[in-house]
């Protein structure tokens, strides 16, 4: 009686244990085929699809850039004209008109004529030159008055203040005596100009210079850096944003600074400044805004000039964003 019921345990066990590795196997060995044919097959027109647009999309954003820039300053020069017609014909009476003619009359008097335009180039371009050397001479001075100075403490509390007296006195108490000791020349000009220009550098680059960290600083120690090594390969590169910062505002005080020259020193041929004396004297009112708008556009363009120079040397390194 015993032995039938171990035969009738012992035969379903057996089949139970066989089917169940063939079962699983056949699926693990036909699904990883299976995914990437469609996926090979649906690539192709997808990149077809998606040029297009992009191309379309670089153009907007091409496009969006250029308004962002040019945008800005349009604006501004319209704002300036609207504000100019306003008091030309709706603030000013007529009678007193001629004190600002409106923009329209100013370019047809003066473009048009060359005893105006011929002689206001010409003064424009010595005030160019004086204005290009100036801020040269102030540039190499200041950022050497400034690597002076970051040598030690005491050179700097001795030699700052005198930086601060020649910003704190007028340059209109100065200009006579310069003319006097100097005569009415280009060199007497150039000496206006790099003083007026002279103290952005120095306390932007004496700035610049000071700001390398301290840990910086113990690290060139440890490896026991000169001081021409120290000077070159750490402060420097950390004073580079400041000293194009400094170098911004010395551009335009320099144009300040040239026509402050020629507006005093009437001797020799004349600057801008000296041809902006003569007309306000005469109320020759049409030369007068040309020559004021010739000059603000050179000013403009100095100003451009270095900024685009800043962005382009070190907007990466600082993480300033291109525009």
């Amino acid at each position: 009686m015993s032995t039938p019921a171990t035969d009738q345990t012992a035969t379903p066990t057996a089949p139970q244990e066989v089917p169940v590795p063939t079962t699983v196997l056949p699926p693990t060995a036909t699904t990883p085929p299976a995914d990437p044919a469609p996926a090979t097959a649906d690539a192709p027109p997808a990149k077809p699809a998606g040029g297009t647009p992009s191309r379309g999309g670089a153009g907007r954003r091409t496009a969006a850039k250029v308004a962002a820039k040019v945008g800005p300053t349009t604006a501004a020069v319209g704002g300036l004209v609207a504000i100019w017609y306003a008091v030309s014909y709706l603030v000013l009476p007529p009678e007193r008109q001629f004190l600002l003619p409106p923009p329209h009359e100013v370019l047809a008097n003066t473009l048009g004529n060359p005893n105006i335009m011929g002689p206001m180039l010409d003064a424009l371009w010595q005030t160019v030159g004086v204005a290009l050397c100036g801020l040269a001479v102030a540039v190499v001075l200041g950022i050497g008055y400034a690597v002076v100075m970051v040598q030690s403490l005491w050179a700097e509390k001795i030699l700052y203040p005198y930086a601060v007296i020649l910003q704190t006195i007028p340059i209109l108490a100065l200009t006579p005596l310069i003319g006097i000791w100097m005569g009415y020349g280009f060199s007497a000009r150039i000496v206006v100009c790099v003083i007026i220009a002279l103290f952005p550098m120095i306390a932007n680059t004496l700035f610049g210079l000071q700001s390398a960290g301290a840990m910086a600083h113990d690290l060139f120690t440890l490896n026991k850096a000169t001081p021409a090594q120290r000077l070159f390969k750490l402060q420097f590169p950390a004073a580079l944003p400041s000293i194009f910062t400094g170098l911004r505002n010395a551009a335009g005080l320099s144009v300040i600074g040239a026509i402050v020259g020629d507006f005093f020193f009437q001797q020799g041929s004349p600057g801008i400044g000296g041809l902006l004396r003569t007309y306000t004297l005469r109320l020759n009112m049409d030369a007068l805004f040309m020559a004021i708008i010739l000059t603000a556009l050179f000013g403009v363009l100095v100003f451009s000039v270095f900024a685009a120079l800043d962005r382009a040397v070190i907007g990466r390194w600082y993480g300033r964003p291109a525009r």
